[in-house]
């Protein structure tokens, strides 16, 4: 059985070293910049535990605190010995109930290079599965375009307009006016 914790600034010093692993550098925050997140309540890092070993099996690095009621999920991984045994489906369907009372939530897919194409294509079809849609919009990050998915919960308009307006709430509060330019474009 699986269980959802929340993890501190211990927890990510500890798996940081997974997300440069599992992520492009050009969509990897800076390591400050999550621990600010974490200080400031921004963003939540969620362990998720298999209750008989007490082991980390998943994670995932999520900004809840947003002017328009999404939340955003940041990064989502399986830990590597743990790969392929179903863990990715039910760590999302954990954090699908514990956002529940959010508006809905977003995912963020850059395409960075072509190394990626395999691994966007197979989380398009996770998110979808998870009744995902896809927003319209010109977000870049790191100069990669961002295809930007979202699972409305309470509200079912098409958030495609005010898209920017959201992405870019999340990352005021925690990067500094020089990095945001220097990595997200809206």
């Amino acid at each position: 059985m699986l269980k959802l914790r929340k993890g501190g600034h211990r927890e990510l010093d500890k798996y940081f070293g997974l997300l440069e692993i599992d992520y492009d550098k050009g969509e990897l925050l800076p390591k400050l910049a999550l621990h600010k997140a974490l200080l400031n309540g921004t963003a939540e890092l969620l362990l998720v535990t298999d209750a008989d070993t007490e082991l980390d099996v998943a994670y995932a690095l999520v900004f809840v605190k947003g002017v328009y009621g999404y939340n955003l999920i940041k990064y989502l991984g399986v830990m590597p010995w743990y790969r392929g045994r179903g863990i990715g489906l039910e760590t999302m369907r954990m954090l699908n109930r514990r956002y529940a009372d959010k508006q809905g939530l977003i995912a963020e897919l850059p395409e960075f290079s072509y190394e990626y194409a395999d691994r966007t294509r197979r989380l398009r079809r996770f998110f979808a599965r998870f009744g995902y849609v896809e927003a319209e919009t010109d977000y870049k990050m790191s100069g990669a375009k961002v295809n930007v998915y979202v699972k409305p919960l309470k509200n079912e308009a098409d958030i495609s307009p005010v898209i920017n307006r959201i992405i870019r709430d999340f990352y005021c509060s925690l990067l500094t006016p020089t990095q945001m330019k220097r990595m997200i474009e809206l």
